[in-house]
């Protein structure tokens, strides 16, 4: 009976040495780490899956206000009264009407939420509070000496007779005031094209009301929308209207925002980040194409497009207004084609002028798309509510944390707590990183499964007992399991992570290379530990251990064995930090606390196991010289892993790459052939399916 308890308490130890349940463990923590540290780098991830899949996205289509650039509206420029200044000018400078219809135009005609409130330290910038365009028109009230808070004093909220608060569609606000001697007064503001178009008079220099016809707007739309564009600035037009004759129908909308007075044209500067440019030439390195998607008008989108490096001169690439891009991909009846779409996205870098649709529909056709060999992982920000859907489409939404609205954050997977274009990029190595530490625990994880495996059942087989005892193998296997994925699941990313292409979405787990260095490490410590078991009493001199009866007390030959595949499998955990064939395995060891931490503890746990662990680990004391031949023998582990990394492996085609992910068309294809479909022979089919892949999966354990 007692031989038969021992036989099956071997069978159970080799079974629980095969199986490979750290991997699970592994992918956790390695998930779960990065997440915390993501934190720091400004991420709030709040679905876990998303870091990983950001370190295959290939493309991220980005907002331009606040992610690009710094969200600090100021205005630079300004057309008044035919003349065109290029810095703002002094208040004298202007006839105190047009002043007057300025600062009203601007102070009543914005919300009374947005505000410009003293710098929080002594020299800093005033804090915009509120809409940023707006605070930038007041901001601009305020340099030319002018008080927005009179004038709001003056003319309260609810003294306003009508609002027509700003939306996408219109891309202008108006508001309606009732004048002291009688009749409405409109003040509008909006995007200069849209507002021109609606004018036909003018203020002249001296304040005068001059007509404004076609030829003219063309002429200002010339020399002065078009400059102001292409210098990055987005231009606002301000402009009135006067209702004498009696109360017009304001609920017909297209007839009130017509025959408008223009006053002014300002140019407002939104600067770049001045990170921003290298974070996007560190994307288009590591393969990842940035599309900008915006509002603004389109020489203003290319100019910060040029200044970002998202389009640089010379390059073939569009730049589309919403328009225009609706029209090349729509056919007669307005329904989306994805060939059209499939011409235009590739090259598409630019689209302005956009609606929230028109980035929903643009992140859906590029992730329909089947013109390149592996579908592309789409990453979108967005801040605002309806960009939600956008977000959600996406593979990886990214939500701002501070200007976003709780709509957009819900449908996100990431939080921008910085708003910050270069946290996106961190949030890719961070992703590329979890794969590599997966990959990096099973090439270790998969040696030691092997060796194990086939050292314990070929030594039951030859010698009717396993070289590794049972507690001996469950020590192993809580060092290789628990501990390894600790150490190799919490390794810092490096720069170079963003130096290569993303791997795609169903690119094996094990590559070639790492099937290179499980076999050839597995070779070595086989080699090791049959020459030791068959031949290690002669060459230390030593009793000999096998066909030992039941209950002799643990011998030295024995001792060595374990000892020896315990320190292979330390040694072998150094090399299993790189798994790209580098050849310097120690690289930042030490910027990894855990893994110095680990490595170390397992090596004075396992001196104290041999010396103190006595009859339970089947273990005896060694001499320093055993100890020294197996330190050795250990450390010949880096010097093989050396060797092994000269082999080219493409020399090797023999070997095979493994753990491909299986696609949603295996299960659809076979449906495909039926003519008439039958629900329930399609849930036994895919029930089958499933069941066999059940069984491929234990089958490759």
């Amino acid at each position: 009976i007692q031989y038969f308890v021992k036989f099956f308490i071997i069978g159970i130890t080799v079974l629980v040495v095969a199986v490979p349940e750290g991997l699970p463990l592994a992918v956790t923590i390695s998930l779960a780490y990065s997440v915390k540290k993501m934190m720091k780098d400004n991420n709030l991830v709040r679905h876990l899956d998303a870091c990983e899949t950001m370190g295959n996205a290939t493309a991220i289509c980005s907002d331009k206000t606040g992610t690009l650039t710094m969200n600090r509206m100021t205005v630079v420029q300004a057309y008044i009264g035919d003349t065109h200044y290029h810095q703002i000018p002094s208040p004298d400078a202007l006839v105190p009407k047009v002043l007057d219809l300025i600062v009203n135009g601007i102070s009543i005609n914005s919300a009374y939420t947005s505000k410009i409130l003293p710098p929080e330290k002594e020299g800093g910038l005033p804090r915009q509070v509120g809409n940023k365009t707006e605070c930038a028109l007041l901001g601009f009230v305020t340099d030319l000496k002018q008080d927005y808070h009179a004038v709001r004093n003056e003319v309260p909220e609810e003294k306003l007779y009508k609002v027509y608060t700003f939306n996408s569609v219109r891309k202008s606000m108006s508001t309606v005031i009732e004048k002291p001697s009688g009749g409405y007064r409109m003040y509008s503001k909006g995007a200069s094209e849209i507002i021109l178009r609606k004018c036909n008079r003018i203020l002249d220099k001296k304040g005068e009301v001059m007509p404004f016809k076609n030829k003219d707007r063309d002429e200002m739309v010339r020399t002065v929308i078009e400059p102001m564009a292409s210098q990055g600035l987005r231009t606002i037009c301000i402009a009135y209207r006067d209702f004498n004759d009696g109360e017009p129908t304001w609920d017909n909308e297209s007839e009130i925002l017509t025959e408008l007075t223009c006053i002014a044209v300002v140019g407002i500067e939104d600067p770049v980040r001045p990170e921003v440019p290298e974070a996007i030439a560190k994307c288009k390195r590591a393969g990842i194409t940035v599309r900008m998607v915006t509002g603004d008008n389109i020489n203003t989108a290319r100019a910060i497009a040029t200044k970002c490096g998202i389009v640089t001169p010379g390059d073939d690439f569009l730049c589309l207004e919403g328009k225009e891009f609706n029209r090349l991909i729509r056919n007669e009846k307005g329904e989306v084609e994805q060939e059209k779409l499939d011409k235009i996205w590739p090259k598409l870098r630019v689209l302005a002028r956009s609606s929230p649709t028109d980035k929903h529909t643009l992140v859906k056709g590029i992730i329909d798309s089947t013109v390149g060999e592996q579908r592309q992982v789409v990453a979108v920000t967005g801040d605002g509510t309806n960009d939600g859907p956008a977000l959600k489409k996406a593979d990886v939404g990214f939500a701002m944390g501070i200007a976003g609205t709780d709509v957009a954050k819900e449908a996100s997977d990431i939080i921008l707590t910085d708003d910050n274009f270069t946290s996106i990029v961190k949030a890719v190595m961070w992703g590329r990183n979890v794969y590599d530490s997966i990959s990096k625990f099973l090439q270790f994880q998969l040696t030691v499964n092997v060796v194990a495996v086939i050292v314990a059942f070929t030594g039951a087989c030859i010698t009717q007992d396993s070289p590794l005892k049972a507690v001996q193998m469950l020590w192993v296997n809580l060092i290789m399991d628990t501990f390894a994925s600790l150490a190799l699941a919490t390794e810092p990313p490096t720069e170079s992570l963003l130096k290569r292409r993303p791997y795609g979405r169903n690119k094996p787990l094990i590559s070639r290379t790492m099937m290179k260095n499980i076999l050839g490490h597995s070779v070595y410590q086989l080699t090791v530990i049959f020459f030791l078991v068959f031949a290690g009493e002669r060459f230390f001199d030593i009793d000999s251990g096998r066909k030992a009866p039941l209950h002799s007390p643990p011998s030295q030959h024995y001792t060595i064995i374990f000892n020896t595949f315990v320190l292979m499998q330390l040694f072998n955990e150094i090399n299993s930090r790189k798994i790209h064939g580098e050849r310097n395995v120690f690289a930042g060891i030490f910027r990894n606390l855990i893994f110095c931490s680990v490595v170390l503890g397992t090596f004075i746990s396992q001196i104290l196991i041999v010396e103190f662990g006595g009859k339970p680990f089947s273990c005896t004391k060694l001499t320093l010289s055993q100890w020294f031949w197996c330190l050795f023998i250990g450390i010949g582990e880096l010097l093989w892993g050396q060797i092994i990394s000269t082999i080219p492996t493409q020399s090797l085609k023999f070997l095979k790459e493994a753990g491909h992910g299986t696609t949603k068309e295996e299960i659809t294809k076979d449906a495909e052939g039926l003519d008439e479909i039958d629900h329930a022979e399609m849930e036994l089919r895919r029930g089958q399916i499933l069941w066999f892949r059940g069984l491929n999966r234990i089958q490759t354990q």
